[in-house]
């Protein structure tokens, strides 16, 4: 159980929850999962991590980022390229944030008592390992209920606690047919105020 004074972080590995949440089906209302976690202590950042393909004209992703930057949360993003696989002769996108989110909890790890991770990449498991050693709880955050399950066992076993998203769907989902518009995401009024006043600009509470 988290404490209402526990000082939390989460880390969203945006490709890999959007998979998870689909495969499950239903869709994560980012507002909802925000407010889940914002009440269950003291939340103090809120990352998405994704990847953007370089030279796209417009991405289908790219409300959501904006959404996301005005509504409590700090995007990362980087560029990847596409490119055909000689092999297979299919489009595949090249690129990982799989370093720069290891990076940053690496250096929030002073600064919390849990960082919950919104992933099921078994990559992840040795970041989960080394924050550990630094006093910092993990919470990993995939599921089970999928065939494969969404979450790497390796992962899975080095957290200290797991989440199945199933679980959460009541609670954070919403169903792909009720999904806005574009122009009404970049609409609504942000809830949290995190990004606007400390977390936004250097010399905030934490880096």
């Amino acid at each position: 159980m988290m404490s209402s004074f526990e000082k939390i972080a989460l880390f969203i590995d945006g490709s890999n929850l959007y998979a998870t949440s689909k495969a499950l089906g239903f869709d994560i209302d980012y507002r909802r999962l925000l407010g889940e976690f914002h009440g269950r202590g003291v939340l103090l950042r809120a990352f998405y991590y994704t990847t953007v393909i370089e030279d796209q004209e417009y991405s289908s992703i790219r409300p959501l980022i904006d959404w996301l930057d005005y509504n409590g949360y700090t995007v990362v993003t980087k560029l990847t390229k596409e490119f055909i696989d000689a092999t297979t002769g299919r489009r595949k996108v090249k690129g990982s944030m799989d370093v720069e989110l290891a990076v940053k909890a690496m250096e929030l790890a002073d600064h919390v008592d849990q960082i919950v991770l919104f992933s099921g990449d078994g990559d992840f498991r040795s970041l989960v390992e080394a924050l550990q050693r630094r006093g910092v709880r993990v919470t990993v955050v995939s599921t089970l209920a999928t065939q494969p399950p969404m979450v790497a066992d390796e992962l899975r076993r080095q957290a200290d606690i797991f989440i199945d998203l199933a679980e959460l769907k009541a609670r954070v989902g919403r169903d792909p047919a009720e999904r806005p518009g574009s122009r009404e995401m970049r609409q609504q009024p942000p809830q949290f105020t995190t990004r606007g006043d400390q977390s936004k600009r250097p010399g905030g509470m934490i880096p």
